[in-house]
């Protein structure tokens, strides 16, 4: 099924009307034709049955990136056998337009437009696809960027899911986080992510440098989750939380009768447990210089000497270490072994403090908003623009969890529905901050780049719905009803979204 090239690709004319009315649907399907056809990348219809029926010439181009060679192997196919990602489908199925939206697919990214196309009785007859842009990375970059990052990061979690359940149950320590756990779409945030990506991919030892709070153990149980390791355990020690005089036997283990008191059948340790996965050794920068030693020299061998025992025993776990210390300075003052600094420092990752990524806290409220809430069983906090306002300003010495707290303080001190700047600043001054900095000016709304200028996207989303919306009045000749019904939605929604320049058309 083909029409011809001049084809009238907008309207079926309704049967039994009179030939003049029948002559001006026509002269008006054949005027927004040509008016989408110049304002737009182009263009392409469906019948009924969502089977494409016309391209445009301008759509014709698109055909050798989307995998084919010739038109008769495209036009006559249903939509989503040769369109991937197509949504025309669903308005077919609804009735409703989808006027911006972005498509993903072989030939590139679109943002694209479909409207159902109806008979006089109201029936969907078919739908028109029409290509706005079909270079968006360049005008509308702000806003793909950050939905890829989105889109990453939904897979990432998709992925984890997936993978959580087809592991099997042996009671092995798993990797808690993704990346996606990692809230925030700021620059900083964006790049540790990324790092810590190629990380993954590598066995080489990794060292998470960062102020405590900055999420570094969650980066670790990341990078472990899109390893290949993943399938494996995930042990991590907290160096600085255990004695000094233990610290060996939880590293390496205990031979049974080792010492007066051990368990008789022994005791592995960390290494061992981690065996086929990762290692996560946290404020590494607290080790003891004596127990550095043996570390470096279990890191070199690939393998480790339990207490008690003369018996060498391999390991296979990937090492990621962090720590809030400067081990640079430690190393000079001579409290951290250089050749052990060397070893670890292979893939060095700077984890960034809050306040190199203000713009991440409004998101990062809301997540612990809403861890909040399961654990409390309540409704999640809500707060104010200014409370928003004043916690984006405060420097965060510690980070994402000080700000955790001091939201779980004004949630239990505060009885009203949402939490303003007030009851933030209580909190703030009573846990000891220095000097509570004032908020800042509340951000602009956030800007897409289109054309040579920057506006609003609230704008750019307004002027495309007031485009269409004039697109279907010139092709209706002003005729509101008619109009509202092309466009697929109801006649007060129409003079709802016309601008006050349009209700002369």
């Amino acid at each position: 099924m083909r029409a011809m090239p001049d084809a009238d690709p907008t309207t079926v004319p309704p049967q039994g009307l009179p030939a003049d009315a029948e002559g001006i649907l026509a002269l008006a399907a054949q005027s927004m034709r040509e008016l989408f056809a110049h304002a737009s990348e182009g263009m392409l219809l469906v019948d009924r049955g969502g089977r494409v029926v016309w391209i445009n010439d301008a759509y014709r181009r698109y055909l050798p990136a989307l995998g084919f060679a010739r038109e008769a192997d495209f036009v006559g196919h249903p939509v989503s056998d040769v369109v991937h990602n197509t949504q025309m489908h669903q308005v077919l199925e609804t009735g409703k337009p989808i006027l911006i939206d972005l498509l993903f697919n072989r030939a590139g990214t679109f943002v694209v437009s479909r409207i159902p196309l109806r008979d006089a009785g109201g029936v969907v007859v078919g739908a028109l696809g029409i290509v706005l842009f079909d270079q968006p990375e360049t005008n509308m970059q702000p806003l793909i960027t950050k939905f890829s990052l989105l889109q990453r990061d939904l897979d990432d979690a998709r992925r984890e899911l997936a993978a959580q359940r087809n592991r099997p149950a042996q009671g092995l320590r798993q990797s808690k986080y993704t990346f996606a756990s990692f809230v925030g779409t700021s620059p900083a945030a964006v790049e540790v992510k990324r790092q810590a990506r190629r990380a993954a991919q590598s066995s080489s030892p990794v060292l998470l440098l960062g102020e405590t709070g900055t999420g570094k153990e969650l980066l670790a149980h990341a990078i472990h989750a899109a390893s290949g390791r993943a399938r494996g355990p995930f042990v991590g020690v907290n160096i600085a939380a255990v004695p000094d005089t233990l610290l060996e036997a939880e590293f390496f283990g205990v031979a049974p009768g080792a010492y007066t008191g051990a368990d008789r059948k022994g005791r592995d340790g960390k290494f061992r447990l981690a065996d086929g996965g990762t290692l996560f050794l946290d404020e590494i920068g607290d080790m003891p210089l004596a127990v550095q030693a043996k570390l470096l020299r279990a890191l070199q061998e690939g393998e480790i000497e339990p207490l008690g025992s003369n018996r060498l025993l391999p390991f296979d776990a990937r090492v990621i270490a962090a720590t809030s210390r400067d081990l640079l300075a430690l190393v000079r003052e001579g409290k951290f072994r250089e050749d052990l600094y060397y070893r670890i420092n292979v893939l060095p990752i700077r984890v960034p403090p809050l306040r190199e990524r203000r713009s991440d806290i409004p998101a990062l409220v809301e997540v612990l908003a809403e861890d909040m809430a399961l654990r409390s069983a309540s409704a999640p906090p809500e707060l104010t623009p200014d409370a928003l306002a004043l916690l984006a300003a405060q420097p965060w010495r510690g980070n994402i969890r000080e700000l955790r707290n001091v939201l779980e303080q004004a949630a239990l001190r505060t009885e009203a529905d949402r939490l303003g700047s007030s009851a933030i600043e209580a909190v703030l001054r009573e846990s000891g901050v220095a000097q509570i900095v004032p908020a800042a000016p509340l951000a602009q709304a956030p800007v897409a780049l289109v054309g040579h200028a920057l506006r609003p996207l609230a704008e750019q989303v307004a002027e495309l719905e007031r485009q269409a919306i004039q697109a279907a009045l010139a092709a209706t000749g002003g005729n509101k009803v008619a109009a509202a019904r092309l466009l697929g939605i109801s006649r007060a929604t129409l003079y709802e979204r016309l601008a006050p320049e349009c209700l002369t058309v």
